[in-house]
Formats: C-alpha cells, sequence, structure tokens
C-alpha cells in the first residue's frame, strides 16, 4: 500500500537558493524536451514521406521516447557545466514528466481517456522536483538527507507510520515557503479488513444546499470558505490588478494573493479530512455517486461545485478507507434523486422541487431519499458481494 506525507521544509538561506535554482534548470529542461515532442509529432504525424504534387517533405525521424531523451542528459551536463549540479534522478525524473504528459495527449490514460495538449510552462508554475528514490534511513530526527542539497531541517508534526519505507521524496515551493512530500509504501497492510460488518453500511447523497446527506438523515452543512472569503480576496486581487507589472510591489501583492488563496484551500482541506474521518468512524462501507465532477463544474453550478470540493473530499475518503482496511463503493449515479426508495418507482421531479412522495406512501427529504438509493445499490455492487463471500468464509473457518 502507498500513502502520502507532506511535511514543512525550513531549509536555510543557501539551500532555498540552490531549491529556486534547480526548480529554474529543471523547467527550462522541461521545455525544452517538450518542444523536442512537438517538432517531432508535427513533422512524422504522417506515415508518407513524399508529397508529388507539391514539394519534397523531410526525412522522418525517430520518436524521441523517454529512453533517447534520457541519453541526451549526460551531453547537456557537457554542454551546460551548470546541470551538473542537479542530482541525476532528479533531472531524469524531468523526462519522465515529459513522457507522462505527452503519452496522455496522444493515447490517453489507462482508461483511454485522453488529455488536452500540454503546455510549456513559465516559471512560476514549475514548482516541484522529485527525487524517485531514497535510501533506507534518509531521515534522521528533524532533518532529512536529500542528495546535492544536504541534510535539510524538517518540521515533523507527526511521526512515520511503523512499517512504512520512504521511497520517493518531493520538493514543492508554494507561496509561504517549501514543503516535503514523502510517498510511503507498505506491502504488510491488508487491503480491506477481514472481520468488515456489512451491516455497518450507509449511502451519502453529495448536495449543494448540504454537503452531503447520509441513508440515515444525518446531514453536513457546506462551510464555504471561499464565498466567505470573497469579499477579502476581492480587494487583494484589486491591488493586484492596480500595480504594474514586472515592479516589485505587483510581486508583492501577487504573493499575499496566492497567500490568501491558499489560507481557502487549507481551511477546506481540514474540512475534508475531518469528515472523512467522522464517516469512517461510524461505518465500514461507505456508497457514494460516481459523479461527472469536471461535467458539473462547466455548468453554472461552478463555483458552488468547486467551494464544495467534491472530487477532492471522495478522494480523500477512499484513501483514508483503503488505509483503515474499509471499503468506499462508487455506484451509478443516473435516476438517483428521481427513483422511490421505497419501492423503486420513478418519481420525475425538477430541481426546485426539494421533497419526495411517492404513491406508495414513501415521503421524505429528496437528497434522504437519493442516500437510500445509494445505499440500496451499493448491496449489489461486484465489490460487496465480494466481500460478503471474504467475510463469510473467514468466520466459516
Amino acid at each position: 500500500m502507498r500513502t502520502a506525507y507532506q511535511y514543512r521544509l525550513r531549509p536555510t538561506k543557501q539551500q532555498a537558493t540552490e531549491i529556486d535554482r534547480w526548480l529554474s534548470m529543471c523547467c527550462a529542461q522541461y521545455n525544452y524536451l517538450l518542444a523536442d515532442r512537438f517538432n517531432w509529432y508535427e513533422q512524422n504525424r504522417c506515415p508518407v514521406n513524399a508529397c508529388p504534387l507539391v514539394c519534397h517533405l523531410p526525412e522522418l525521424r525517430d520518436n524521441p521516447d523517454y529512453y533517447s531523451q534520457k541519453k541526451t542528459l549526460p551531453e547537456l551536463k557537457k554542454t551546460h557545466s551548470h546541470y551538473g549540479d542537479i542530482y541525476s534522478q532528479v533531472l531524469q525524473d524531468v523526462v519522465k514528466r515529459v513522457k507522462v504528459s505527452f503519452d496522455r495527449f496522444l493515447k490517453g490514460d489507462s482508461n483511454g481517456k485522453r488529455s488536452g495538449k500540454p503546455r510549456f510552462k513559465p516559471r512560476n508554475r514549475y514548482r516541484t522536483f522529485t527525487y524517485p528514490q531514497m535510501k533506507d534511513g534518509c531521515l534522521q530526527g528533524n532533518l532529512i538527507d536529500l542528495p546535492k542539497l544536504g541534510k535539510v531541517k524538517v518540521i515533523l508534526h507527526r511521526p512515520l507510520p511503523d512499517g512504512f519505507k520512504v521511497k520517493t521524496a518531493s520538493v514543492t515551493k508554494k507561496v509561504d515557503g517549501y514543503y516535503l512530500t514523502l510517498s510511503l509504501e507498505d506491502s504488510t497492510v491488508p487491503e480491506i479488513k477481514p472481520n468488515i460488518n456489512p451491516e455497518l453500511i450507509t449511502g451519502i447523497d453529495m448536495g449543494l444546499k448540504e454537503f452531503f446527506t447520509t441513508a440515515e438523515g444525518e446531514t453536513v452543512t457546506i462551510p464555504q470558505h471561499y464565498r466567505k472569503a470573497q469579499k477579502r480576496l476581492r480587494v487583494v486581487q484589486k491591488r493586484v490588478s492596480r500595480r504594474k507589472k514586472g515592479s516589485n510591489r505587483r510581486q508583492k501583492a501577487v504573493k499575499q494573493l496566492g497567500k490568501q488563496h491558499k489560507k481557502v484551500a487549507d481551511k477546506r482541506k481540514d474540512f475534508h479530512f475531518k469528515t472523512a474521518k467522522n464517516l469512517l468512524q461510524k461505518y465500514d462501507v461507505i456508497a457514494h455517486e460516481d459523479l461527472n465532477i469536471r461535467g458539473i463544474s462547466r455548468s453554472r453550478l461552478s463555483k458552488s461545485v468547486h467551494d464544495a470540493g467534491w472530487g477532492n473530499f471522495l478522494s480523500i475518503l477512499t484513501n483514508k478507507a483503503e488505509n483503515a482496511g474499509l471499503l468506499v463503493i462508487p455506484v451509478k449515479a443516473s435516476g438517483t434523486t428521481q427513483e422511490c426508495s421505497s419501492c423503486g418507482t420513478k418519481v420525475p421531479k425538477k430541481l426546485h422541487e426539494r421533497w419526495h412522495e411517492c404513491s406508495c406512501g414513501c415521503s421524505l427529504d429528496r437528497d434522504h431519499n437519493a442516500a437510500i438509493v445509494i445505499k440500496n445499490r451499493s448491496v449489489g455492487h461486484p465489490d460487496f458481494k465480494a466481500q460478503l463471500m471474504s467475510g463469510s468464509s473467514s468466520r466459516s473457518h
């Protein structure tokens, strides 16, 4: 099992300067390698090497894949000696990032979904470099040994869990300082607890009136961190707009604006973690709708959807359930608000109708009804059935 812990870094002035220099050089190399890929793509997208009616086309060249671009790094260090100051595996990870972004553009991800055309990154948008491999014992007390950067102070606000090994380390520059993200692995942790209780199951219906409603009728209010901070953000944004582009005063205003946005994001993230923890303390199995959040966020509800942060919450809930050995099941989202939770009859309702009334006598809140429907659908889900089978077999033994 893999998990990630993030800590605050306290580098010295010399180390902070070196981190900024590495980010600048990695950004330049990323853009150069991406341009090389685009050059190949434009010249070789057609397999025909000549056009008899117009002119001769340039010769086709080999696709600049991960290994061919990786072989250019030793030559890069000869022609640009300052790249020798960067740890070799950090540079190799830049090549990997180019490969992943370009492959998603051409081939798509594991589900076949293609991403948009990769963009060249300006310096202020390239904020992270990664060590793909870390030695055992790299973390000693409150210091971490990063190759070619030395020992950097870490604020260990929580200890690493027992039995986990540090696999990778990423250094990120944010508006309020530097952060370290450690990717941890432990192969001994079970995926799902063998003694999971299938009766402790609930369904949650995500909403914009309430953050979610459970099948038991419990609701959680949306804190609306962004909307509450809009007045302050508007003042700081005007301050940025009035500053002259390229001036030091504008840079200070942009930094202040970034801190305000990060404060909102941190509050939302804290709310998501606490809410997920409370859910997992009550239930062993949680079902939710498999929502097309990207599609919904393009509608007129986009601000409210982004402020609620459904996608981040469901991701946090799934990860915490995996760590605890519990089960989170996504079910089909279509028709959950129109279907009666008692008899299964379709009861059409418009968006402004917030109460469910059925001829069978079922009368309850619209979101509460949808949560019960989601719970009922999860019982027939293959993951839930497999867990019931494994649980019954373990109890029989």
